[in-house]
């Protein structure tokens, strides 16, 4: 997966934004206000997601590339090296699960908004 593919992949869903808020490098993607993805734009090595926590865990365990996520809350966020013996189809789906996870914890209201996929 590189830069490209991966901002098209998450720009896919719909209700979804991209943004710097922290720095010139660090490409946020957010779902109605809500944080689901971000990355660093000059070194695309990894992606960070949010995670229920036991599959966080379990991911963790069993994939070298998936570590504790980088500047973020270590329970809910995953940060995931490119590099690894994860296709790019686990990737996306891990970024399925991470949309999925924000769009759940957003009021009906909101949620009810957005169209589905």
């Amino acid at each position: 997966m590189d830069i490209e593919s991966f901002r098209a992949y998450c720009l896919s869903f719909p209700g979804v934004t991209e943004h710097f808020p922290f720095d010139e490098n660090t490409l946020v993607f957010k779902v109605l206000g809500k944080m689901f993805a971000l990355c660093d734009v000059e070194n695309f090595a990894s992606f960070n997601v949010k995670c229920d926590p036991e599959k966080a865990i379990e991911l963790r365990e069993r994939y070298e590339q998936v570590i504790p996520g980088y500047h973020m809350s270590k329970v809910h966020w995953n940060t995931v090296r490119i590099e690894g013996e994860a296709d790019d189809r686990l990737l996306e789906s891990w970024i399925d699960d991470s949309y999925e996870l924000v769009v759940a914890s957003l009021p009906k209201k909101l949620s009810s908004t957005l169209p589905s996929r």
